[in-house]
């Protein structure tokens, strides 16, 4: 008999969809029904997410897919925006910028990348209209959608802000002067008429239309709402100081969304698909390389060795994630070394029986200054102020604000398959610009502005994010996994693999056991501090583990039961059998199939 898990196990043959809110899932199942593909599905959930989790992303925001047609391999589709052309640590000096990057804030804007990234999946491998897709989310925008609690306490946590500092949010997010109560209708009509305008662009063709779109975007309305706003906008950050935008007409109208090839690696039969170095996705890869020296098959899945050896194996793959990753298009990033079996044994061999206090990069011959670079930037202590509009709202619900990002995984009958992680633009980065009912985004922050690193801060690269979707492939069966959380994507999505591989856990089980994660390497997002051996893990693994791994020498933060994690997955089965699962964690997320 099956155990007990707190979701079913979604199968079937038709289509399937998971996503971080019920909704949105509801959205993607109805788009497969009418005919759609999974990228007609996708898209309709992506915006439909937007209007329901604003708190977690935006339209304004960042988009990574990685995506397998039914014929053809892997792809990544990158819409993460670059940094403005005037963005450098030079011109962040002359506004009195030194040491970190705003969290929010003007100056913390990259160039908008979700809405091009969207379209361009959507015309190269959708069959529907623009219209169709986005209808769903113009109603929820135009006639009302129920605010989720998180929603409500985000808003009411920065409605005092808004008020003093950004009327333009607090017209949108707080009506006539009051927070929105949970569960309530929530409109924003403004949003609505900006989709609609856009669902309208003229062509001769279905895709024509959709290219008339993204140029309205980047260099029409969109962007003449955008530019007006920022020529005179000068808004209040968390230095404490208000600034204006970097961000130009230029920046807009010359940036698109692009394919990549992924990065790959094979792992006991599986090939896993991630982003390139530009993304932290590379760092489930080198962990996995560096876990191929352990058998963790014999290792209890819960207990304090599997564990500490998984924990081990993270600190040391963030910390070459911290030293070596950044825009490939503008530093030589040593990617063949990081992603090598032979690189990943050197470093198994630093996995000791005790935790490990320090930061670690491998010294890679001709990168040293890097991985120098990196030891010295996580000792820093930088004095920051206080603000509630800072950083990231990523597993605040760990602490005193609730927030998070996006994901979604969808597989349709054909086997074609998308995982999405969406983020960026949320209602905390910046003020909603008037009239179109969105906030921009806050990625300037992810840069560095010490000179000669991967990450520097340079004009027109991409910022080094967290988001990380999966596809993992094993001849004819396939995974679509992903999880939202910042530095602790990769963490969970990476528990989760290794549980399904070496122990047998299906989709749902894996989603529902204790997850954990490190906190010791440094963050990357504002104020960017690192935990020095600290362990965050759910109570739920039990005392005695918690006990064996302080003996170990780990500093173990005790989360609540189901607070960690918010995983979703779907597979395809190599004889057409659908499956997928979502995480019980917020009570947000949902899996649909049939």
């Amino acid at each position: 008999m099956m155990g007990f898990t707190t979701r079913p196990e979604i199968r079937g043959t038709f289509g399937v969809v998971t996503s971080t809110h019920w909704i949105a899932s509801a959205v993607g199942m109805a788009v497969l029904e009418k005919g759609g593909n999974a990228f007609d599905a996708a898209v309709a959930t992506g915006f439909v997410l937007q209007v329901v989790e604003p708190h977690l992303n935006g339209p304004a925001g960042d988009l990574p897919v990685i995506f397998k047609t039914a014929s053809e391999a892997p792809l990544v589709l990158c819409a993460q925006g670059t940094a403005p052309m005037a963005a450098t640590p030079e011109r962040m000096a002359q506004e009195g910028i030194e040491g970190l990057i705003p969290g929010s804030g003007l100056l913390a804007t990259v160039v908008p990348g979700a809405w091009d990234g969207w379209l361009l999946l959507l015309r190269d491998h959708g069959t529907m209209e623009l219209a169709e897709v986005l209808a769903p989310a113009i109603g929820y925008a135009r006639d009302g959608h129920p605010v989720l609690p998180s929603v409500s306490a985000a808003i009411g946590g920065l409605a005092g802000f808004f008020a003093a500092h950004w009327p333009s949010s607090a017209d949108l997010w707080t009506p006539g002067g009051e927070i929105p109560e949970q569960q309530a209708l929530f409109r924003n009509p403004d949003l609505a008429a900006t989709w609609e305008r856009l669902a309208q662009s003229p062509g001769d063709t279905r895709e024509a239309r959709i290219d008339a779109a993204r140029a309205a975007w980047r260099s029409g309305f969109v962007a003449d709402a955008i530019c007006d706003y920022l020529s005179e906008a000068k808004v209040m950050d968390v230095t404490g100081a208000r600034h204006g935008a970097l961000l130009s007409r230029e920046d807009l109208a010359d940036w698109q969304a692009r394919y990549e090839p992924p990065a790959r690696i094979d792992y006991h039969g599986w090939a896993l698909h991630k982003t390139g170095p530009w993304g932290q996705g590379p760092v489930l890869l080198q962990a996995l390389q560096i876990l191929k020296a352990f058998d963790l098959a014999a290792m209890d899945p819960h207990g304090a060795e599997f564990t500490h050896t998984v924990i081990e194996a993270i600190k040391l793959a963030y910390a070459d994630r911290e030293a070596y990753y950044g825009d490939p298009d503008f530093s030589d990033i040593p990617m063949d070394v990081l992603l090598s079996e032979s690189y990943g044994r050197e470093r198994a061999k630093l996995i000791g029986p005790q935790a490990s206090l320090e930061q670690r990069p491998g010294r890679i011959p001709g990168y040293e200054h890097w991985a120098d670079a990196a030891i010295a930037r996580a000792a820093r202590h930088i004095e920051v102020a206080t603000d509630p509009a800072t950083g990231e709202p990523t597993m605040a619900h760990l602490t005193d604000r609730k927030g998070d990002t996006v994901h979604l995984d969808i597989i349709d009958r054909w086997g074609n398959a998308v995982s999405a992680t969406p983020s960026g633009g949320w209602l905390q980065s910046n003020p909603v610009v008037p009239g179109l009912g969105f906030a921009l985004n806050s990625r300037v922050q992810m840069f560095w502005l010490d000179p000669g690193l991967a990450s520097t801060l340079r004009p027109g690269s991409r910022p080094r994010t967290t988001l990380t979707p999966t596809i993992a492939t094993k001849g004819d069966d396939l995974l679509a996994f992903g999880t939202p959380g910042g530095d602790q994507q990769d963490q969970w999505q990476l528990v989760w693999f290794l549980r399904f591989v070496h122990h047998g856990m299906d989709l749902q089980q894996g989603i529902d056991a204790p997850l954990f994660h490190s906190q010791h390497f440094q963050g990357s997002f504002y104020p960017r501090s690192a935990q020095p051996g600290r362990l965050m893990i759910e109570e739920t693994i039990g005392q005695p583990v918690i006990d064996a791994l302080r003996a170990k020498g780990h500093e173990v933060i005790v989360a609540a039961p189901n607070t960690v994690g918010r995983l979703t997955a779907a597979r395809r089965h190599p004889d057409g059998m659908l499956q997928a699962a979502a995480t019980p964690r917020l009570m947000q997320a949902y899996a649909i199939g049939r």
